[in-house]
């Protein structure tokens, strides 16, 4: 049997969160029944949650079967030789009615030898913004685990710590070990490592309906954080119907696509490509079939799709290794 080509999308996989709200459902219309629904996880091969195919030929399959019966389809011949029959990335919609812990994710290294996981290499997409709405971004200039520890400990981190104004369109890619946390009043698009490896270091001393707090990490995050002030934010073209490159990293490549119009699209065998609606409508084209997608969806392109048409109006990013 060969796989069947066509770009795929999956079922969302919803997240209730303490800090989360409604926006999932208002602005993308994802099928959320609580008011405090916090991430959308749009493709995941994460332990326990893995993604499920929600259209055409494949419906029903989970993205893991996928990719043990047609690996080098799916993936592509580099990301086979590199991952085997992981799916390196994980994309997720997050909807912060509340303002997220400050937390701090480890790299590749520390990753494996405390957890047998992916480090978190994660780039944001700022899709809407409340007004004065603001990020948490690094320290705003070289700090030490010592100030790091006497601040915490004080509860006087946001004074080292910078913040970031952020409005709809900014980009910020956060390498690991970043200190951060996504403010209030903000979704995002992420784009990041399959990992789900977390340390919170701080949670605005709240408790849950029970009283609980949740738990921290805060030794285990101490060798995990850059105490050096980085430069998070990312510069983009936005020229119509042309791949604007926005990250370009080890771990995966982004480009920003407003298409206004039809783009044909060539590609090589070598990596699977992901499109996420940022805002409007668009088609697939693909072997004579047309496949329609809004803003919200999250698109699947095996790498053995290697030739198709963009055709719409529409805000995408598009991703690929």
């Amino acid at each position: 049997m060969s796989l069947p080509l066509y770009p795929i999308v999956f079922d969302p996989i919803l997240k209730e969160r303490i800090w989360g709200g409604t926006k999932l459902k208002t602005i993308f219309n994802k099928n959320i029944s609580s008011d405090t629904t916090g991430e959308s996880w749009e493709l995941s091969t994460v332990k326990g949650d893995i993604s499920i195919v929600a259209n055409g030929e494949c419906k029903g399959k989970s993205l893991n079967d996928l990719i043990s019966e047609f690996p080098e389809e799916i993936l592509g011949a580099k990301i086979h030789k590199q991952f085997g029959t992981e799916f390196p990335l994980l994309f997720k919609f997050i909807d912060a009615k509340e303002d997220l812990s400050i937390q701090v994710h480890p790299n590749d290294e520390l990753a494996k030898k405390r957890h047998n996981s992916f480090g978190k290499t994660e780039m944001w997409y700022i899709m809407q913004a409340d007004e004065g709405a603001k990020i948490i971004v690094g320290f705003k200039e070289n700090s030490s685990k010592e100030a790091y520890v006497e601040n915490l400990e004080n509860k006087s981190l946001l004074a080292i710590l910078k913040e970031v104004e952020v409005k709809r369109g900014d980009v910020f890619f956060l390498e690991t070990g970043t200190i951060h946390a996504i403010g209030a009043g903000i979704v995002i698009a992420e784009i990041q490592q399959t990992s789900d490896i977390t340390y919170r270091v701080y949670d605005w001393d709240r408790v849950d309906a029970k009283g609980k707090s949740r738990e921290l990490h805060i030794e285990l995050a101490l060798d995990a954080i850059n105490y050096t002030a980085t430069e998070t934010e990312k510069q983009y073209a936005k020229e119509e119907n042309k791949s604007n490159p926005v990250v370009e990293s080890p771990y995966f490549i982004t480009n920003y696509l407003p298409l206004n119009g039809e783009v044909s699209v060539e590609k090589t065998n070598d990596s699977f490509t992901v499109y996420m609606c940022m805002e409007g409508n668009f088609e697939v084209e693909s072997n004579g079939t047309k496949w329609q997608f809004k803003k919200g969806d999250t698109i699947l392109i095996p790498a053995a799709l290697r030739d198709f048409k963009l055709d719409g109006n529409a805000v995408l990013l598009e991703i690929y290794i």
